[in-house]
This record gives structure tokens, sequence and C-alpha cells, in this order.
């Protein structure tokens, strides 16, 4: 993030730190109250010994425990309050930050990112919630009062003094040291349990396939062997970061011991009392006690860290986004000039300087090989894909200047693999939509031919379609889908292989739809493999190798009878190219409507 604007860094570091400036004084003063009472103990012991016991006077142990009851009250109270002011925080900070952190996260895909590295960005204000709620943020705010210890014991022996010093240099010089020998292993362990979750999620995704194919064993091998690796780097993170906190513990236990040894002798010699013993023993244990937890929550603290830096890297990547201009709805053209589109995951090319141009109630089919880049050029179209070079134009505007959040006026798309939401068949046609009446879901449903379809289901449009729509059928799936694709009336219907899961009833449904949508002044773009799609369109498109090799007329692009397809004049490149039996198939379909 090296290379981000200074005054966006500057501003997510003010979005994210905001809860804690503004408390972060009063957490501080609390803090410093707290370690004030915590000499309570030191002070207790040294009059109990020196005074009660020297008197022999009830009353005055009695005081004294009274006193020194009180006062453990009141620390317990502030105590109480630190804890609870960290959870406020932490929660304020994730109903603040989650929907911005899930924005991007729903964003991320489209860059290359995989899902789980996606979910993964979408988990770090649970991270940095749940560390607030941990016990490490009271440690740090204790750190800067450790003086106090150390100037009250060295008040009482100077030698007892420094020698506490001295173990809590040498506990903070463990704690760098298990910074740097467990920074880059704890790393590359957050890596390593990304890849493995990436697997995870692809075995538990594609599982009829392995099931079927009997290619179970391999997947679970493969998940295996990248657990291995993310448990053999946290395991050596584990152990830099235990053997550390052992050598903590054991060095606080030695330290303790030798002060009471340290403190018998100075007695002995008459230089300190033997309430002063034990005083010494208990403010040098509260001394070390914030380094000793800090160590201890070290790998808690260095998730917190990685969770604010990516909180930071979100904030700044949304501050870069521009506030799109109100604009009307398009109801004229789509343009495309020179498009050329990469591949998110590897910046490999797939898609190189497509020009077209469609006008308001016409209906495109794109026709080519498999791996041509059809879908590829709808991705773009939808803005799922981002545009390497060229524009994509509607009604002359970019689709760069539209508002995301009024895209649902401006464009339906229906992927490849249709993934329903997790919820009802109303719910989904609708987006989640809950500012609309229930008629505009009852209109694209009869848009998409599929009202009856479901009606007939157990609670129509109530019916819940499970997570990915599993409790559906394929056919059904898409059915749904196309209807959410058509919701609001979009000016461009984007369909990637539409009739995929259809039989004849539904490849029936689907042209009429396809008409109803140029009759209203729509346009529509389909990716066809079956013919059957070409009775409702007027223009068809041939893509071959990312390139667009024929655009024009059913007639002039499917017009002839050879299995070739005729170029137009105003497409640059050869006038003739070979294609595959799929196309021969939609060719002999178009001369036959």
């Amino acid at each position: 993030m090296s290379s981000a604007d200074p005054l966006a860094m500057r501003k997510a570091r003010q979005l994210l730190n905001a809860d804690l400036t503004r408390y972060g004084w009063a957490l501080f003063g609390i803090s410093g109250l707290i370690s004030v009472l915590a000499l309570t103990g030191s002070f207790y012991m040294l009059q109990v010994y020196d005074r009660a016991l020297a008197s022999g006077s009830v009353q005055t142990l009695a005081f004294l425990s009274i006193l020194a009851l009180a006062l453990y009250m009141v620390q317990g109270g502030f105590d109480t309050i630190r804890s609870q002011v960290l959870v406020r925080i932490g929660a304020r900070l994730d109903q603040r930050l989650a929907p911005l952190s899930h924005k991007v996260a729903i964003d991320m895909p489209r860059y290359g990112f995989s899902t789980t590295e996606a979910l993964e960005r979408g988990r770090t204000v649970d991270t940095l919630r749940n560390f607030l709620g941990s016990q490490a943020p009271a440690a740090i705010f204790d750190l800067p009062f450790v003086p106090i210890f150390l100037i009250f014991v060295y008040l009482l022996h100077p030698v007892l003094g420094a020698v506490t010093l001295g173990g809590a240099v040498v506990l903070a010089l463990l704690t760098m040291l298990a910074e740097f020998k467990s920074r880059d292993l704890a790393k590359s362990a957050q890596k390593a349990l990304v890849v493995r979750n990436t697997i995870s999620e692809s075995n538990t995704r594609n599982s009829e396939s392995l099931i079927a194919m009997g290619a179970t064993g391999r997947a679970v091998e493969r998940f295996a062997a990248a657990n291995r690796q993310h448990l053999d780097l946290q395991t050596r993170a584990s152990d830099i970061t235990g053997t550390m906190g052992a050598m903590s513990r054991v060095l606080r236990m030695l330290l303790q011991s030798g002060l009471l040894g340290l403190g018998a002798f100075f007695t002995i010699q008459g230089e300190l009392s033997a309430g002063a013993i034990i005083a010494v023993s208990v403010a040098s244990g509260r001394a070390l006690a914030p380094i000793d937890q800090v160590i201890a929550n070290w790998k808690g603290i260095v998730a917190a860290r990685h969770a604010w830096t990516q909180l930071r890297d979100t904030l700044v990547a949304l501050s870069a986004e521009k506030t799109p201009v109100m604009l009307p709805a398009p109801t004229q053209s789509l343009r495309v000039e020179n498009l050329t589109v990469a591949s998110p995951a590897n910046g490999r090319v797939l898609l190189s300087e497509v020009s077209f141009e469609l006008q308001a109630g016409q209906a495109l089919a794109i026709v080519g090989p498999s791996g041509g880049g059809k879908s590829t050029l709808l991705r773009a179209l939808a803005g799922v894909w981002p545009v390497l070079r060229g524009s994509i134009r509607y009604d002359d505007v970019d689709l760069a200047q539209w508002d995301p959040s009024r895209m649902g006026e401006i464009i339906g798309f229906l992927p490849q693999e249709v993934g329903l939401f997790n919820g009802t068949v109303r719910e989904n046609i609708s987006r989640f939509d809950t500012s609309r009446e229930t008629d505009a879901v009852y209109k694209a449903a009869v848009a998409a031919n599929v009202h009856k379809m479901i009606a007939q289901l157990p609670e129509g449009y109530d019916t819940e379609v499970g997570a990915l729509g599993t409790a559906l059928s394929a056919g059904q799936r898409q059915r749904i889908g196309l209807a959410r694709a058509l919701y609001q009336d979009p000016f461009v219907v984007l369909l990637d292989e539409p009739n995929a899961s259809l039989d004849a009833v539904g490849e029936r449904a689907l042209n009429d739809t396809i008409k109803s949508i140029r009759a209203r002044g729509g346009i529509a773009v389909i990716v066809a493999h079956r013919p059957s799609v070409l009775a409702a369109v007027d223009m068809v498109a041939a893509i071959h190798a990312g390139r667009l090799a024929a655009f024009g007329t059913k007639e002039e692009v499917l017009g002839n009878r050879d299995g070739k397809v005729v170029a137009p004049t105003t497409v640059a490149g050869s006038d003739q190219i070979n294609i595959g039996p799929a196309e021969r198939e939609l060719n002999a379909a178009a001369n036959a409507i």
C-alpha cells in the first residue's frame, strides 16, 4: 500500500481509529487508576507486617483489611468498565466497518482473488472485534504504567528496583525476539491457511463430481497436503511464541524468588522491613504482569495487526471510488468500442479489440467455439470483469460512470452457472429489495414465463431455495435466475447459455421472454449453443479466439449453408472463418427459421 494516496491513507486511519481516539484518553485514565489501585496489595502487606503484627492490634488489622477490600472493589469496578468499553468499541467498529469490508469482499473475485481470500477479508472485522474483547488490549494499556511499580520497588530499596527493571527489560527483549522470529512464519501460515481453505471450499462445491468420479480420496489427499503445510508453519510459529512465553514465565518466577531472597538478605542487614519483602514481591509481580500478558497474547496481537492493515487497505480502496453522477436510465443503445478484457486471475487477454453497437429493440445471439471469449464478453458488459482497454457505453455513457447501486435498472444478468441466494423465491427474484411491491416480483416471473412453475412449488413464492438454490432442480434455478435478471425491466438483459438446463417448453418460454424484451424497447444479448434461441433474435455475432469474427443481422452472418461464417465488410479480419459443429447446427437452424 506504499503507492496509495497519502490523503486516502490518512482518512482510512482516522476512520479505523475513530472510536479508539474518542475513548482512548478515558481508557488511558482508567488504566492509570487501575495501576495505582493495584498497589493496594503491596501497601496492605507492608502495613500488616510493619504495623498490625508489630502492635498486635486487631482493630488495625480489621481497618486495613476493610480498606483493602474497598480499594480492591473499586479496582474491580474500573477494570470491568474498561473491559466493557473495549467490547463496545469492538462492536461499534464491527457495526461501522463490517458492511464496508463485506462490500470489498464481494468485489474481490472480479480482480482475481479466490472466494476464500474474499471471505478472509470479510472476516477481518471479526478478528479485530474479538481482539478488543480479549485480555491483550488491557495489558497494552497497562504497559505505560509499569514505571509506577518500578518506582515503588526502587523507593523500598534501590537494588531491588534495579533488579526489577532489569527483569522488565529482559522480558521486553523476549517480546521483540518473538516478534522478529515469528513474523514471517505467521504471514506464511496465514497464506497456507487461505490455500487450504480454498481447496476445502472447492472440494465441497464440487462434491457431486468427486463422488461420481471416485476422486474423493485424491481430493482428500490434496487437502491433507495443504493442511500439513499450514500446520507445519503454524506449529513452528507457535513453538517460537510458546517458548518465549515459557521463558518469560520462568524468568518472572525466578525474578520474584530472587527478589524475596534479596529482600530477606537486606532485612537481615537491617536495610528493609519484613513487610517490605512481601510488598516488593507483589509490586514486582504487578510490574512484570503486563509484559508477560503481552507475550502470552502475542499471537492475537499479530492477528489483530494483520486485520487492522487489511481493514486500512479496504478503506483506502473504498475511498478511491468516485461519486457517480445521477443519470437517467439508458433507453437507446449499447455500444462497445475496441473492448479488450483480461482474466482477473492471471492477466491473460481473453477478448481483444471487440467493437459493435446495438439499438433498443434488438437481440444479439453470440456464437463461437468453447473458450472463444463469449462468456468473457458478457461478464465485461455486466461490469463483473474490469475492462483492460476500450469502453462499454450505454446511451453514450461509459459503464464506469453509472452508479453501481442503480445497475439493476440498467442490466439484468443471468450467468452460466446460476447460483441462488439462501432465501425465498421472492427474495431471490427481487434481489432482496424490500422497498418494492410484490407486483414487481410477479411481473418479472410472468416476463420469464416462470410464474406457473413457482405457483406449483410447496410454498409458492415463499419457498426456501436452500443454500445456492440446492432445493431446486437446475432447470428451476435457471428459470428463477432469468426472472431475477428481468426484475425491474432492465434496459439490457445479458443471458449466458440461458437454455442449457431447459426442456422444450422452457426453451419456447425463453424465446417468448426475449421477444418481450425487444417489444418493450430493451436489448437482449444471449450466448447461444443451442439453435432454438435464434428464432427470437435479429442480430448474431461470431467470436473466435477472443476476437469478433463476424457481426450483423441473422441473415448476414448465418445466411449461407456451407459451414462458413461470412464476415460483414465492417468487421476487420479475414472474410471467412471455419466454425465448429455447434455453429453449423446454429447455421442450419437459422436457415430453417
